[in-house]
């Protein structure tokens, strides 16, 4: 997770989020995104991993800076149910896709 603190405080690129063929190049997609964004808002994109299109990647912020990412799972039979993604399978998830997330990161705050 330390790969990931160094785009806390980064403002999101709104544009770039709403363009879904660069998120599609990464293998991610956004299934929310205010228009416009609040003061206080959460932006949500959802990725694959072990098979399944499973992993929310929730990002929230503040006056349109990143302020924390949060990784979960949803849940196989009602996907508007997600569980925090923590030790070893938050593991597994970064060790098999970490170089995407640091694209997509990269990108969305691009």
């Amino acid at each position: 997770m330390e790969r990931f603190r160094k785009y806390i405080g980064r403002a999101l690129n709104t544009e770039n989020i709403r363009n879904s063929a660069g998120l599609e190049a990464i293998g991610i997609r956004c299934a929310y995104l205010s228009d416009p964004m609040e003061d206080f808002d959460e932006a949500e994109f959802r990725t694959g991993f072990g098979g399944r299109e499973n992993i929310v990647i929730t990002v929230a912020t503040e006056m349109g800076q990143i302020k924390r990412v949060m990784f979960s799972e949803a849940d196989a039979g009602n996907p508007d149910v997600i569980r925090s993604l923590a030790g070893p399978a938050l593991e597994r998830f970064l060790t098999a896709r970490g170089g995407d997330l640091v694209r997509f990161f990269e990108y969305i705050t691009r």
